[in-house]
């Protein structure tokens, strides 16, 4: 089957088309084994109660112009996806954004970075500085 030659990323001169965010959600439900309509269902913020329309999934999954996804609708498909919102989050940033993920060699290291943000600044000061009596700032980078 030829390429279709309208697709952005098949299109001399175009930008790549970013596209891990609906990669995601579509390899996760074919994991999963689920239909549009179970995972739709399942796709519902246990905080806010906010829902994803099963409408927005076709649309996303089949690489349709969507508008990027808020909080709650990530926490919404995190749930249906049964996986933490910060795999959505890294991927949406990617995709919608253009923001790719911090990559560390450690998985703990990305779940630090994540709870960074939750500390005042000068906590994140403070620890900073903790860490660069372990690991000094001229040895961090080899």
């Amino acid at each position: 089957m030829a390429a279709n030659p309208t697709t952005p990323s098949d299109t001399p001169g175009q930008p790549e088309q970013r596209q891990q965010f609906r990669d995601l959600i579509r390899g996760r439900r074919a994991e999963l084994n689920e239909s549009l309509d179970v995972f739709a269902g399942k796709a519902v913020d246990p905080v806010s109660g906010k829902r994803v329309t099963r409408g927005w999934i076709v649309r996303l999954e089949s690489g349709q112009t969507v508008t990027a996804p808020g909080y709650e609708e990530l926490c919404a498909l995190a749930e249906a996806c049964r996986l933490p919102v910060e795999a959505l989050q890294d991927a949406a940033s990617s995709q919608f954004f253009g923001v790719d993920p911090l990559k560390s060699g450690s998985s703990e290291a990305k779940a630090y970075v994540h709870k960074l943000d939750q500390l005042p600044k000068d906590q994140r000061d403070r620890l900073l500085r903790l860490i660069d009596t372990l690991v000094p700032p001229d040895l961090a980078g080899e």
